[in-house]
């Protein structure tokens, strides 16, 4: 008897189905650790260490253990935690120790306050290397500091959302974290990020991730509701309203803490340490381009503008005198 041959034209096209298959509703096994790991993004200058360093202190006050990494190049998320002092990174210590022959402590690179432990990844200088690799190299550092063995209820990941470069998106594409957190406020640039933000993790979702968007949180909320707008368009809650106030602005700009119950503000940031705590990570529905313009005024973005194509006479301006034909036209017969 003559073995059967494989119908491999049915087995090629179940690969392909398989392919095509939209994995982003598939349901996850049941988390083995308690840690919650959160990436935060946002537009640089929106308001990510003001938020992060007022919610972690808050976290830690309502007895949760906090870790707080700062993965911005700029390396200045914990500098409102640590009074304005800045904390040496991981990335610059690990090259010093190297030169010296030595081996990075956890002494070395992470400090506390209130409760609250923190670090730098760092990056490297202007113009001397990628931010992004950089990112990579840091949680390589921190692994082998013992970061899977450490004991934290919540692991919270500060992001620069302006770019697209694979490092920074580290924790979707690779689901380092369990669920991501916008910062943003009512301005297009800000929403565009976010926006961009949403996206990402809606194709790695399709490729079967399982990183999903907590929530939004409206930092500088002047009330003109735009960000509110998006985060009911794009489908994700709003954790948090933090005012444009002229007192918060103060103590920023002072260093001072206001995420505990001593400050005015101290029931706000309570509020969003259980909103951060208790909210599921989502799906988002990203906007196109003209669906963000859309939630402004188009006498405010220009979102009204048509489109007029240049010509080749536009292009070479001066030099665009019409020069003779050498194409040869026939007469008819």
């Amino acid at each position: 008897m003559k073995d059967e041959v494989p119908n491999l034209k049915e087995f090629d096209q179940r690969l392909r189905d398989e392919a095509h298959e939209d994995l982003a509703d598939v349901v996850a096994d049941e988390p083995t650790s308690k840690t919650q790991i959160i990436a935060i993004y946002g537009k640089g200058g929106i308001g990510k260490s003001f938020t992060l360093a007022n919610l972690s202190h808050m976290m830690a006050e309502q007895g949760k253990r906090v870790l707080l990494i700062g993965c911005d190049p700029k390396s200045d998320t914990t500098s409102l935690l640590f009074g304005g002092k800045a904390c040496p990174t991981i990335i610059e210590t690990s090259t010093q120790k190297k030169l010296a022959g030595e081996e990075v402590k956890i002494g070395d690179v992470c400090f506390k306050r209130g409760g609250v432990f923190a670090m730098e990844l760092g990056g490297p200088e202007v113009g001397r290397g990628c931010g992004g690799r950089g990112i990579i190299h840091g949680f390589e550092l921190l692994e082998k500091l013992g970061f899977h063995d450490w004991d934290f209820d919540y692991v919270l990941l500060d992001f620069l959302g302006d770019v697209v470069c694979g490092g920074f998106g580290l924790p979707i594409a690779r689901d380092m974290a369990q669920k991501v957190i916008l910062v943003a406020s009512n301005d297009l640039q800000s929403l565009y990020v976010a926006n961009n933000v949403c996206s990402a993790v809606e194709y790695f979702r399709k490729l079967g991730g399982n990183v999903g968007v907590a929530g939004l949180v409206i930092n500088k909320d002047d009330g003109s509701g735009e960000a509110q707008a998006f985060a009911e368009a794009v489908d994700i809650p709003v954790l948090a309203a933090i005012p444009q106030d002229d007192d918060l602005r103060k103590k920023s700009a002072n260093y001072q803490i206001v995420g505990t119950s001593e400050s005015q503000w101290g029931a706000l940031f309570a509020e969003l340490g259980d909103n951060v705590a208790e909210a599921p990570p989502v799906r988002p529905s990203p906007l196109d381009q003209d669906g963000l313009l859309g939630l402004f005024d188009s006498k405010d973005t220009g979102g009204d503008y048509v489109l007029v194509p240049a010509s080749d006479a536009d292009m070479r301006g001066s030099k665009s005198a019409p020069k003779a034909s050498l194409e040869v036209i026939y007469d008819e017969a």
